[in-house]
């Protein structure tokens, strides 16, 4: 359900649809060799066709076919020169590359501009200037109509697509919620469960920032206003249960309640249940989503002086109040209430507009992007050089768009996308041979092209052998409509062999002038610390109606996102040669100690705003600032990472106790875990420097 009725499927769809009938018509109007050429543009333009903001489409989608005009041309008019089109194709790569330095806003630039030149190879050379830019006038126009397709299909899907990310999120938070039941299995080890939890916690920081970026722009309307309130009840329901992970250790040190734990696991997964079920309702765009599962309360607690027992229910309980809380936003039974982000949505999403300011990143000769770029660049060099001297050299734009795609920034990204490259190749070209097994009339044909071009388009980010295979069927279907006259057993065995060259060619330029993760950790633990320092240092401000809100949740989710930054380095690292992996084992340790650090705090915060009442304030206070204070001092490395003499550094957060929630007064509780953060964040920065070599 989820993989059929995602926002990707939806977007691919709509990039089909959009492409084949800009095709037809501009096909009625220019006849099948204008609409081949226009149809070049046309798949560039799609590049950028990605869900975004109604207000900021235009700007999204522009740059590609703006930059490749150019480019194809250039192309166009070097074809009768070997040399000038070896130049061409090496310089404009180095500066599409050098697109990267805006992150993953650059990818739909960079791979339009480089698809631009690649796919001028596959035109038959001009007869003059002005063919060329006959040429080139139909590439414009295609990706034109094309881009005004785009912006007006996404402001008629965007409602839908703001569900279905919101969908993907709470069911990416559900999937934590089923890892975090299985805590309660006593045979499982915590250290594998805490590596799922990191993993899956990555992997939810990127959904949730894909979800903010549609569900938070401009909240005005009731609909919108609740998809963003049941964004937020997410939001807190993922911080207790961030806070019960710490319960839960607790309990797990108590054997005797053996007996209760499977109901707590069957509770978790019963509210994933839930969960999935709200993100399935989401998914098919009902204005409603069905009623809750009917609940079946833990049975009663048999040992009712067990604190730890106590608050792993009661977090389980607030975590259900949440998702209960989001069948009643989406129901429109709650009024939802987004004061914090009503006024200041563009503080949460992602950057939308374009500036010079990512160029400054590229000073220096160990930049990052600039070695890509100059990576890139040789990649593309050898591979027209190679393609030149194949037997089968009529189709040398195969061999230069598998690089295009396989090489990536990083190795393992780069190996994960050459494997999928290679068989997702061979899987389609079998495809393609049972299809014309059966001598397909060409309607057939065509449908099978728009087919696959909307799996291509929708899976490219998600699943890239699925986009590799539709990839495969797409280019040999097309082939069989322009030179019917072609083998397919030849043309299927030629673009085996160029994905394989390719693919080659892009893997051993990747060892090319290297960017080693190990490079780029410092800054990301640096970021990290900094970002809890800063969550810290809001966080224990005391809870009161001029509390800083919303500059906490923006520090929340830097501290999320910069740790998901670490965790997804950390994994990449893997795939590098040992001699030049980062230490990996004090960066294993600091992320788990952000995570508890993150659970400490949290359940802080969530003592000052539920149970201000139980807490001797004259106390609280100066101990808050007190501990906000020694936090920034160790993280930021002002004070010595493990001093002697501190009894922060004594305490042992495994060993943290819970609060007794019938405990008139809950300072005691507050004290020991201020101490406990104290004692993490000296920790911390202890791992970050084993990990920085210093």
């Amino acid at each position: 359900m989820f993989s059929v009725l995602g926002p990707h499927v939806t977007n691919g769809l709509s990039v089909a649809i959009g492409l084949i009938g800009t095709a037809l018509i501009l096909y009625a109007i220019g006849g099948l060799t204008a609409a081949a050429t226009a149809g070049v543009g046309i798949l560039i333009a799609t590049m950028a066709d990605l869900p975004a903001q109604k207000h900021h489409k235009l700007q999204q989608m522009l740059p590609g076919p703006l930059l490749g005009v150019p480019l194809f041309l250039a192309m166009q008019l070097s074809h009768d020169s070997i040399q000038q089109q070896a130049m061409v194709l090496i310089c404009g790569s180095f500066v599409s590359f050098l697109a990267m330095a805006w992150g993953k806003r650059g990818g739909p630039v960079s791979a339009g501009m480089m698809f631009s030149m690649v796919f001028a190879l596959a035109e038959q050379p001009p007869r003059g200037l002005f063919e060329a830019l006959h040429r080139t006038g139909w590439f414009a126009l295609g990706a034109g109509i094309y881009v005004v397709y785009g912006v007006v299909s996404n402001g008629l899907l965007n409602g839908l697509y703001r569900n279905q990310l919101l969908a993907d999120a709470i069911k990416g938070f559900a999937g934590i919620l089923r890892t975090q039941a299985r805590r309660f299995d006593g045979h499982v080890h915590a250290g594998g469960v805490m590596s799922d939890m990191l993993t899956q916690q990555a992997a939810l920081a990127d959904a949730l920032q894909s979800a903010r970026d549609l569900v938070l722009e401009s909240p005005r309307t009731p609909a919108r206003q609740r998809r963003a309130a049941i964004l937020m009840a997410l939001l807190d329901a993922r911080d207790h249960l961030l806070a019960c992970d710490l319960d839960i250790d607790a309990l797990a040190r108590q054997g005797e309640n053996a007996t209760v734990q499977p109901a707590l696991r069957d509770a978790l997964l019963f509210r994933a249940r839930q969960l999935e079920t709200l993100a399935t309702a989401l998914l098919l765009g009902r204005g409603a989503p069905a009623q809750p599962l009917p609940y079946r309360p833990i049975p009663e607690i048999t040992a009712p002086d067990n604190s730890a027992l106590r608050e792993v229910i009661a977090r389980v309980a607030t975590i259900a109040s949440e998702v209960d809380r989001m069948y009643a936003l989406a129901h429109g039974e709650l009024k939802a209430d987004i004061a914090a982000v009503r006024e200041t949505w563009q503080l949460f999403i992602s950057a939308t507009t374009w500036s010079w300011m990512p160029l400054r990143s590229l000073q220096g000769w160990y930049a990052p992007t600039l070695r890509y770029a100059l990576r890139g660049s040789l990649a593309i060099a050898i591979g027209y050089l190679v393609s030149q001297h194949l037997p089968w050299a009529a189709h040398p734009y195969w061999v230069l768009a598998t690089i295009v795609v396989v090489l990536r920034a990083s190795l393992a990204q780069t190996l994960e996308r050459r494997n999928a490259r290679i068989a997702g190749t061979i899987f389609g070209c079998v495809l393609v041979m049972v299809v014309l097994a059966e001598h397909p009339a060409p309607q057939v044909v065509l449908g099978v092209i728009a087919l696959s071009s909307a799996v291509a388009h929708a899976f490219v980010v998600r699943r890239y052998f699925i986009t590799s295979v539709a990839a495969t069927l797409l280019g040999l279907m097309q082939a069989h409509l322009l030179a019917a006259d072609v083998h397919p057993v030849f043309a299927a065995a030629e673009r085996i062999a160029d994905t394989v060259i390719g693919a080659l060619i892009a893997w051993g330029c990747s060892y090319v002038l290297p960017v080693w993760e190990k490079s780029s950790v410092p800054q990301m633990v640096q970021r990290a610390l900094a970002a809890q320092s800063r969550h810290a240092e809001l966080a224990l401000v005391p809870a009161s109606t001029t509390s800083p809100d919303l500059q906490w949740r923006l520090a929340r989710r830097e501290a999320y996102d910069s740790l998901s930054a670490l965790v997804q380095a950390t994994a990449r690292s893997r795939s590098e040669p040992r001699a030049v992996q980062p230490a990996l084992e004090p960066l294993e340790t600091l992320q788990a100690l952000s995570y508890h650090m993150l659970a400490h705090l949290t359940a802080v915060k969530s003592m000052l705003q539920l149970r201000r009442g139980q807490l001797d304030m004259a106390v609280a206070e100066p101990a808050l600032a007190a501990a906000a204070a020694a936090i920034a001092r160790a993280l930021t490395g002002s004070e010595p990472a493990a001093p002697r003499r501190s009894r922060a550094a004594t305490v042992d957060p495994s060993q943290a106790r819970p609060p007794d929630m019938l405990a008139a007064d809950l300072t005691p509780w507050l004290l020991e875990r201020l101490a406990v953060s104290q004692s993490l964040a000296a920790q911390m920065r202890a791992a970050a420097d084993l990990s920085s070599g210093s």
